[in-house]
């Protein structure tokens, strides 16, 4: 292989007189460079480790503490209360040290004790006041006195210039939600969607689960959460996505789309400033240096998904996938018309330039070489099956060169596609080829991508890029973080020069790009073509629609005194309502990163109070019935969302007591009944997290277009939404054509219609406000 040809660093020649080894100058130095390199990425991590396993308080605190109480020693006065005599008769070396020598070591000794029982403290007292969420569930704007002091105490336990992993270990557990409750929220959401007859009947499954089986498993699962940092989310990642054997394109992956301009229409120059981004990142990910996110500036929320985010892949097995992450790999691999390619992104321990990795790609898209036979399209075996996939993986791919050649690419640091079409929004027809770029990045040709890798970025001829992402190893909000960073730190700090290259200069010695060399059997081939048909079914059958709704935003649904979510989510129910004349089960992903280890929760959308408003709306109630109506829903949407982020949400907890059953070998026909419902409607709400590294106000069209995944249900709908700035919300929405009864381009025309019904229903009782409040100061002014 030509990678292993490069990496020699000896090279031998037979002669008469015996061996003649010639060493090469370059290679020594190329080694020496990645070690010094290496060794600071270790030095670095232990520094890092330090000072996170001390925090909330400094290392340095320590010789703080050591020299107050030597000072306080030599005062005469003794602040250990015997301890440090105690200490000083135990010494194991105390006979052959002079006894001032011991004084000291002892002293050294008891401070050190109180500062880990310092530390301690603090963590335990953090840990406390984080289990705290009363804060969650008071209005924005009205704080009452207590949160007021608990925000105090959690500023003043959360230490200084914390790094990204500095809170793991005070985060609170996630709680079990007592068994009563769960059963009782999960009876009152299914209440609008169920008849009479069908409801009785559940509710006597319920009670009957909920006064015998139930306490066993719950027991079971209490438990295990004393035992594990977090009850569900091993389990979440195991039995949802890694033991699926489903394909991943459609049913799994997501994918994030690229701003709505495009910086440059170079298609190398885009991808060289943007890889360079990404390292970028990754060497603040592995400084820690990324903040914590802060929940309302004040809360920290867990950090551990970003652990994977590089170098990882998803490893297929017949029974269950495994998630496998390695150490920082130098290069990526690349895709590029059949062809795989391997690409160093470091040279002599430097991270290449944005304008030297340009040169690099404009060599892979320059490069005349045929695919060797089968290359062209193997990437369709992590589109398909996966046990196929793990088969044919354990089969062709075990050893020799297509061994080196499948590890080479699951071990790079993430996968490149360099796409030959033009994609994202085109002057000819803009709405159409939104909708083509969306099914572009969600799954392409289906051989072009390599879906098991934590994430691929997509480079399309005109310039255009996009993200594809695997689920198993963390959620949306954590892919968005590096994705925002990345666009941000595209156009706005690197740039490109006039001509639409990358700024900076180009070494021309730089090693030419490794093509990846396979050697596929015919057997191989047929399996390739097999996943590749299931595949294309799959994808062919996704009917995708995007449109960016602008006639209002955050700004104007805010004057209605309403959360925009909530206000998103009850025009996503009046819509879904519209379409099919009836209330489906609505999911909607919720974070739990306030617990250490979270992941999602789901809110149920569709309750009792929002299909009374939708019933309301339709059926031309006065608009003060409505509003009353609307205001109710939003709010017990508000309290259930709250209750998902704080460990109170419904489905986590029957989902685990499921599993424990499973464990157990018993058969519980009410969590039969739960897990056998369909989510007609799944939504997902991905906010932009780093609002100041865009300006939306003076540049509103250097934000992301957002992103979307496939449909849950056969029969159902998938809505993502992004609500950008003040006037713009992103909508992807997803349905299969083989269902009669959806139609993603008329549920969006739902959606945006509802959205005008809503805000018509307040914009009236706005204008009569403003009246009423101007005729109030005027009159005051007029008596005055």
């Amino acid at each position: 292989m030509a990678e292993a040809r490069q990496a020699v660093a000896f090279q031998f020649t037979l002669t008469s007189e015996g061996n003649n080894m010639q060493l090469s100058h370059r290679a020594f130095t190329e080694i020496y460079l990645c070690g010094v390199r290496s060794w600071k990425k270790r030095v670095i991590r232990l520094k890092n480790s330090l000072v996170t396993g001390v925090y909330p308080v400094s290392p340095s605190s320590w010789l703080f503490v050591v020299i107050a109480i030597l000072a306080t020693m030599y005062t005469r006065s003794d602040p250990s209360m015997g301890l440090i005599a105690k200490i000083q008769e135990h010494l194991p070396v105390s006979q052959s040290m002079s006894r001032q020598c011991q004084v000291v070591m002892s002293a050294v000794l008891f401070s050190t004790m109180l500062w880990l029982l310092l530390i301690f403290t603090m963590r335990l007292c953090l840990k406390q006041l984080l289990s705290y969420h009363h804060w969650i569930f008071e209005q924005h704007g009205k704080m009452s006195n207590t949160t007021r002091v608990w925000v105090a105490l959690v500023r003043i336990f959360s230490g200084r210039k914390p790094l990204l992993y500095s809170y793991q270990g005070s985060l609170p557990n996630q709680p079990v939600p007592v068994l009563k409750d769960t059963v009782k929220r999960y009876m009152e959401s299914v209440r609008p969607l169920m008849d009479d007859d069908r409801y009785e009947h559940v509710t006597k499954l319920a009670k009957e689960f909920e006064n015998s089986l139930g306490k066993r498993l719950q027991w079971y699962l209490n438990l295990k959460a004393l035992w594990t940092s977090n009850y569900v989310s091993d389990w979440w990642e195991e039995y949802v996505y890694l033991r699926g054997r489903n394909p991943l394109v459609v049913n799994s992956n997501y994918y994030s789309m690229d701003l709505f301009v495009t910086p440059t229409p170079i298609q190398a120059a885009r991808a060289g400033n943007s890889i360079h981004a990404f390292f970028l990142y990754r060497q603040k990910l592995n400084k820690e240096e990324i903040k914590p996110w802060l929940l309302r500036s004040a809360v920290p929320c867990c950090s551990s998904q970003f652990e994977r985010m590089f170098d990882t892949c998803r490893i297929p097995g017949v029974l269950t996938d495994t998630v496998q992450h390695w150490e920082d790999s130098d290069y990526i691999a690349i895709y590029h018309k059949g062809c795989y390619y391997c690409l160093k992104v470091y040279q002599a321990g430097r991270l290449l330039s944005p304008r030297e990795i340009e040169f690099q790609i404009q060599r892979i898209l320059d490069d005349p070489s045929p695919p060797c036979k089968g290359e062209a399209k193997l990437g369709a075996l992590t589109a398909g099956n996966r046990i196929s996939w793990a088969t044919a993986r354990h089969k062709y791919f075990g050893s020799g060169i297509n061994r080196q050649s499948l590890h080479c690419i699951e071990r790079a640091a993430f996968f490149v596609t360099l796409d030959d079409d033009n994609q994202g929004i085109l002057k000819d027809n803009p709405a159409e080829s939104l909708d083509r770029y969306a099914k572009s990045l969600l799954h392409g040709k289906l051989y072009n991508r390599w879906f098991d890798k934590s994430f691929s970025v997509i480079y399309y001829k005109n310039g255009k890029n996009g993200i594809n992402s695997e689920h198993s190893w963390a959620d949306a909000p954590v892919v968005s973080h590096l994705w925002e960073y990345t666009l941000a730190t595209d156009c706005f700090q690197l740039g490109y020069n006039a001509e639409g290259h990358c700024k900076g200069d180009v070494d021309p010695s730089l090693p030419r790009p490794q093509r990846l060399s396979w050697d596929i059997p015919p057997e191989c081939e047929e399996q390739i073509a097999k996943s590749l048909a299931v595949a294309q079914a799959l994808a062919d059958d996704v009917d995708l629609h995007v449109f960016s709704f602008q006639d209002f935003g955050k700004d104007k649904i805010k004057k209605c005194q309403v959360s925009p979510d909530a206000f998103v989510q009850m025009a996503l129910q009046l819509a879904y309502y519209r379409s099919r004349m009836r209330f489906c089960l609505t999911y909607k992903a919720s974070m739990t990163r306030l617990f250490r280890e979270g992941r999602t929760e789901t809110v149920r959308c569709c309750t009792s109070e929002s299909s009374s408003f939708v019933r309301a709306l339709e059926a031309g109630e006065s608009a003060d019935v409505c509003r009353r109506l609307f205001h109710t829903a939003a709010e017990k949407h508000q309290l259930l969302h709250h209750m998902a982020m704080t460990g109170a949400g419904v489905d986590r907890h029957l989902f685990c007591l499921h599993v424990v059953s499973k464990y157990l070998g018993v058969e519980s026909p009410f969590l039969k009944e739960v897990l056998a419902e369909q989510w007609r409607l799944s939504t997902s709400h991905t906010p932009v997290q780093q609002p100041e590294l865009f300006d939306v106000v003076n540049h509103p069209e250097y934000v992301s277009c957002g992103g979307g995944f496939g449909p849950v249900a056969d029969d159902g709908y998938g809505v993502s939404y992004c609500i950008l700035g003040g006037t713009m919300i992103n909508f992807h929405i997803s349905c299969k054509h083989s269902c009669p009864d959806t139609d993603a381009h008329k549920f969006g025309d739902h959606i945006n219609k509802a959205l005008h019904n809503l805000m018509d229903l307040f914009t009236p009782y706005q204008k009569e406000s403003k009246k009423k409040t101007g005729e109030g100061r005027h009159k005051e002014k007029k008596e005055k």
